[in-house]
C-alpha cells in the first residue's frame, strides 16, 4: 500500500482559549511559508471581526505550510461545543491531530469533546502541552490527567503511546523535555512528520471526493471543501455528485483551489489525500460525495448535530422600528437568513404562519447571538424572542436536551453553586477538590435550566468562577419550570426621554437599564424590579420649576450608575411575553403588548384559563 509521504494532514483541537490559533501561527511563521518582509497579523487564521473581539474560533479553517519536502495541511478547530458540527467533520477529513491542552488548566470539557471525537475516527493523535511559561504550570500532572482520558474515552494501544510536546505558542517555542525549551519549534514540526501517517496513494482509482465545509463567494457562488480519498480530480473534468436523498446531479469542475499559507491558490489537479476547495456546484451540501459519472460509489454520509436551541425572528415593529437601521424589511431579513443557510449547516429556519416571522434554531445560545450579532453589525433591525430547548419525541416520551456542566469554583462557593444548580435540576456527577482552594464539581443539567444562569453564576462566584458545559444527550423531560428570571420588571408607560429626575424617583424600586438621554417608548423595559411582579413606571418626568428657593439647591442629584446589558445579557434576560429589540445602534427589551391595560386583560384571561 503506497503512501504520499510528501503530505501530511493533520487538525488541532482543543478547549477555548487553549491556544491553538496562536500555535498555528507560529507554525505559519516558522516554517517559512510567509516571506520574511511579510506583515502576518496575530491570531492570523480567525478572519472574522467578532472573532478577533472574543478571542475564539467560530469557523473551521484550513491553511497548509510547507516544512522541507513535506506539505503540512493543518485544519484550525473552533473549541467551543457550540460549533461541535464543525470539528466532527473536519476529523474525517485528517489522519492524526495535535490536542493541545494548557498546562495550568488541563482537561476541561471541551477537551473532553474534541478528543472524543478524534478517538472515534481512529486518528494519531499528539498531545501538545501549550502555555508552559505559566505561572503555576503543572505539565507532568496534566499529562497524567490526558492519559486517563485517553482510558476514559476507550482509546486503543497505539492511540495511548502518544508523544508529548511542551510548547508555549506566544514565545513560539517548544521542546520534548518539560523542563527547558528548545528556541524553535523544530520539535514539533519533526514530530508530525514521524508520528502522523502519510495518506495512502490510490490516485489510479476512481475519484471520490467528500464534502467537510463549505464557503460562499458573490463570484463563483458555493464552494466545498473537502478531501480527495481516492483517484484524482482534474479542472473541467465532468463529474457525478452523489446528493444526499439519493439522487445524482452532473456538473463541471470549473475551478481547483489549493491552499498554501494563508492563501487559496487556483491548481489543476487534485490527488488522494489532499484539501481541496471545488467550485461549479451550485447545489452541494456537506457529507455529499463527487465520483466519476461511470462509478457512482458515495462515501458515508457525515452526521450533522442536531439543533438543540430555537428562537422567534420578527421584523421590528416596535415605535423606533426603521430609525436606526438599514434593512428592515421581512424581504431583506428572510433573504440574509437564508444565504446564512449556505454555509451555516447546523442553523435550521422554519416559516410561521406570520410572514413577518421566522423560527430560528442552533446549537446554542452562543451559535444563535453570533448570527445576531453579525446581522445587526451588517445593519438589520430584529427583534428575537426567548430562547427555547428543542423537545423530541424519542419512542413516544418527551425528551429534553441535557447538557454536561463542568464548573470551577474556589471551594467557599462549592454550596452555593450545588444548591443553584440543584433548583435547576442538575444532578451532580462528581466532585473534586484539588487541594489548592480550588474544587471542580461536574453535572448534567437539562440545557433549559443553563438558560440565564451565566448571569446568577458570575454573581455567587463574584466572577471566580468558571463554568463550561456540552451536549450530552436527550433524556425524559422533567416535569415542572426549570431557571427561569425570579424578578419582575419596570416597564415604561410613557414616550419620551429618559430624564435624571425620572429616574430618581423610580430608582429604589430596583436597578436601572438606561441612562438619562436615552430615547424611551411605552411598553419598554427601563429597569428590573426587586419583587417578582411587574410595574409600570415613568422615567419620562420632568421637575418643575417653583420659584420657591431650596436649601439644600447647591447639592448636585446623583444617580447610580445603570446596568447595560450585551446582547448575550439581553437574550438570557428575556421572559416569555417579552421582546429583545436588536438594531445597529441599540439592544432593547420590552413586551410584546406595548399598552398597559392591554396587558393586563390578556394577563386576566390567562389566569382565568388556567383556574379552568
Amino acid at each position: 500500500m503506497n503512501r504520499r509521504e510528501d503530505l501530511r494532514n493533520i487538525a488541532i483541537i482543543a478547549h477555548v482559549d487553549h491556544g491553538k490559533t496562536t500555535l498555528v501561527d507560529q507554525l505559519l511563521k516558522q516554517s517559512g511559508t510567509f516571506r520574511s518582509n511579510e506583515q502576518v497579523a496575530e491570531r492570523a487564521m480567525d478572519s472574522n471581526d467578532l472573532e478577533r473581539e472574543r478571542g475564539i474560533t467560530i469557523l473551521a479553517k484550513n491553511t497548509a505550510i510547507q516544512y522541507k519536502d513535506k506539505k503540512i495541511n493543518i485544519m484550525d478547530t473552533p473549541g467551543h461545543a457550540d460549533f461541535g458540527g464543525e470539528v466532527e467533520r473536519i476529523m474525517k477529513m485528517v489522519d492524526g491531530v495535535l490536542l493541545v491542552v494548557d498546562a495550568y488548566e488541563g482537561c476541561m470539557p471541551q477537551t473532553r469533546f474534541v478528543l472524543k471525537k478524534a478517538l472515534e475516527q481512529n486518528l494519531t493523535p499528539i498531545v501538545v502541552v501549550n502555555k508552559i511559561d505559566r505561572d503555576f504550570a503543572r505539565p507532568e500532572e496534566v499529562v497524567d490527567e490526558v492519559l486517563e482520558l485517553f482510558i476514559e474515552l476507550d482509546a486503543n494501544e497505539d492511540q495511548l503511546e502518544f508523544p508529548v510536546i511542551y510548547a508555549s505558542g506566544i514565545n513560539g517555542t517548544a521542546s520534548s523535555d518539560p523542563n527547558k525549551q528548545d528556541e524553535n519549534m523544530k520539535v514539533l514540526f519533526d514530530t508530525i512528520v514521524e508520528h502522523i501517517p502519510a495518506p495512502i496513494d490510490n490516485s489510479d482509482e476512481p475519484l471520490q471526493f467528500q464534502v467537510a465545509l463549505l464557503d460562499y463567494n458573490d463570484y463563483v457562488g458555493r464552494i466545498g471543501i473537502g478531501r480527495v480519498f481516492r483517484g484524482t480530480m482534474k479542472v473541467g473534468e465532468q463529474v457525478a455528485l452523489m446528493k444526499l436523498d439519493g439522487s445524482v446531479k452532473q456538473f463541471r469542475v470549473t475551478k481547483l483551489f489549493g491552499f498554501f499559507g494563508l492563501k487559496r491558490v487556483e491548481i489543476q489537479e487534485a490527488y488522494a489525500g489532499d484539501l481541496v476547495a471545488v467550485s461549479g456546484m451550485e447545489d452541494i451540501n456537506v457529507g455529499e460525495t463527487v465520483c466519476p459519472i461511470d462509478n457512482q460509489d458515495p462515501l458515508p454520509p457525515l452526521r450533522i448535530d442536531e439543533p438543540t436551541l430555537q428562537m422567534t425572528f420578527i421584523v421590528n415593529n416596535s415605535p423606533f422600528a426603521g430609525r436606526e437601521g438599514k434593512f428592515v424589511t421581512a424581504r431583506k431579513i428572510e433573504e440574509r437568513l437564508r444565504s446564512q443557510l449556505q454555509t451555516d449547516v447546523s442553523l435550521k429556519v422554519e416559516n410561521t404562519d406570520s410572514p413577518d416571522a421566522w423560527v430560528v434554531s442552533g446549537r446554542g445560545e452562543l451559535h444563535l447571538s453570533i448570527l445576531i450579532e453579525n446581522m445587526r453589525r451588517e445593519g438589520f433591525e430584529l427583534q428575537v424572542s426567548k430562547p427555547e430547548v428543542i423537545v423530541k419525541v424519542i419512542d413516544g416520551v418527551r425528551c429534553e436536551p441535557i447538557e454536561r456542566v463542568q464548573i470551577d469554583v474556589p471551594e467557599e462557593n462549592t454550596g452555593a453553586i450545588i444548591e443553584s444548580i440543584g433548583s435547576r435540576k442538575g444532578e451532580m456527577l462528581d466532585m473534586i477538590n484539588n487541594g489548592n482552594g480550588q474544587v471542580r464539581l461536574i453535572f448534567n443539567v437539562p440545557a433549559r435550566g443553563l438558560i440565564g444562569y451565566s448571569t446568577e453564576f458570575m454573581t455567587l462566584t463574584r466572577g471566580y468562577g468558571i463554568l463550561n458545559h456540552t451536549f450530552d444527550s436527550y433524556q425524559p423531560m422533567q416535569p415542572g419550570k426549570v431557571g427561569g428570571r425570579h424578578q419582575g420588571v419596570l416597564v415604561s408607560m410613557e414616550t419620551g426621554k429618559a430624564t435624571t429626575y425620572g429616574i430618581m424617583q423610580v430608582e429604589d424600586r430596583g436597578t436601572i437599564f438606561v441612562e438619562p438621554g436615552t430615547d424611551i417608548y411605552e411598553g419598554m423595559i427601563v429597569g428590573e424590579n426587586t419583587r417578582e411582579n411587574d410595574i409600570t413606571v415613568n422615567i419620562t418626568k420632568v421637575k418643575h420649576a417653583t420659584n420657591v428657593r431650596s436649601a439644600t439647591k447647591d447639592q448636585t442629584s446623583v444617580i447610580k450608575k445603570p446596568r447595560i446589558m450585551s446582547l448575550e445579557e439581553a437574550l438570557e434576560y428575556l421572559n416569555d411575553d417579552e421582546y429583545c429589540e436588536v438594531t445597529p445602534e441599540s439592544i432593547r427589551l420590552r413586551k410584546k403588548i406595548l399598552n398597559k391595560n392591554e396587558r393586563e386583560k390578556v394577563a386576566k384571561k390567562q389566569k382565568f384559563a388556567e383556574m379552568k
